[in-house]
């Protein structure tokens, strides 16, 4: 969780919002990373969960994930819970929940959906704090600036 806020943070610099997701293979090590590149890439779809669930997939030859882990910054929307469910992640760990678009507990329990082929488990609340913090402090900044 730690390296997904770190990525996060370079989000922010490059002034998208910063979330940061690893997906984790069953060894341990670290297959695919992202960060939010929304703005950076024009492309509605970069997600950071999608960004990393990409690299992992390509790192390992096929689509399927099973027995890997995603770690993000922040609780995915429901573009992101659909292709963790359909990328066959073992298990999802994140920071701080998103009472507006979170489609994991939030809003909607996509991960966890018994009419869904596949379920995952979920761990919320890693790192909360500091996953919050920083997305506090980058929509402060941005409020900020828009002030006259």
């Amino acid at each position: 969780m730690r390296r997904a806020l770190e990525l996060a943070d370079a989000a922010a610099r490059q002034g998208d919002v910063p979330v940061g997701a690893v997906v984790v293979d069953p060894t341990g090590q670290i297959v695919g990373e992202g960060q939010n590149r929304r703005e950076i890439d024009a492309d509605p779809s970069a997600h950071a969960e999608i960004v990393a669930l990409r690299q992992a997939a390509t790192k390992a030859g096929r689509w399927r994930l099973d027995h890997h882990r995603l770690y993000v910054t922040l609780e995915p929307c429901v573009m992101c819970a659909g292709a963790l469910v359909n990328a066959r992640v073992s298990w999802l760990i994140y920071g701080c929940d998103d009472p507006k678009a979170g489609a994991v507990r939030s809003l909607f329990a996509l991960c966890e959906d018994p009419r869904l082929n596949h379920r995952l488990e979920v761990t919320r609340g890693v790192l909360k704090n500091e996953s919050s913090s920083v997305l506090s402090a980058f929509f402060s900044a941005l409020r900020q600036n828009r002030e006259p």
